[in-house]
């Protein structure tokens, strides 16, 4: 019994002579069609989870972007506040103690008036500490966020990946297993004599 395989709209189909070897033709086709367009929408569905993953992991990574400017605007802050509070220090702070005591007319050379403005003084060089501090620990914080954020970009991609590939590899199954069906089916007809 002789065969010929022809290939139609994308599926393949085979021509066999008498009724049942055009009921096994159509039964070889149809199972070898739908395995590859199982595969065919397995690697789309494969595609779009990789694009997926992508895109999510290029939404992570402008976080990082933006914490950056939020780094830039916290550092620029801290100077000029402290610049800002230097000279308040001294116009403010230092600037009454001297009127108080020039006022007063206590000699400012020595004596009360210089440790009164040298505590003044240690009390300011604290509270820039102080805020010194707090801005490394601003910083230390975004440092911490762009590094959760680099990681969780790093994971999207991996999941993105992993999807993919597990929807390639059902599409293979089904394609495989289509093929092995459209086999059998020929095989079981005699077409493989």
């Amino acid at each position: 019994m002789g065969a010929v395989a022809t290939i139609i709209g994308g599926g393949i189909g085979f021509v066999v002579g008498g009724p049942a070897g055009a009921a096994a033709g159509a039964s070889i086709g149809a199972s070898v069609g739908g395995g590859i367009e199982s595969k065919k929408a397995a690697d789309s569905a494969a595609q779009a989870a990789q694009n997926a993953g992508e895109f999510n992991a290029q939404i992570i990574e402008r976080d990082i972007g933006l914490l950056e400017k939020q780094r830039g605007i916290i550092n620029a802050n801290f100077l000029v506040q402290g610049e800002r509070s230097g000279q308040a220090f001294e116009r403010v702070v230092q600037g009454k103690a001297r009127a108080g005591f020039g006022y007063a007319g206590v000699d400012m050379s020595q004596g009360t008036p210089i440790q009164v403005l040298r505590e003044n003084a240690r009390e300011f060089d604290y509270e820039m500490a102080v805020a010194k501090y707090d801005n490394e620990i601003a910083n230390m914080q975004i440092n911490d966020a762009q590094e959760e954020s680099r990681l969780s970009a790093q994971l999207s991609r991996m999941e993105g990946g992993a999807q993919a590939a597990g929807l390639r590899a059902s599409g293979t199954a089904s394609l495989i297993k289509g093929i092995g069906g459209g086999a059998r089916a020929a095989y079981d007809t005699g077409l493989l004599e």
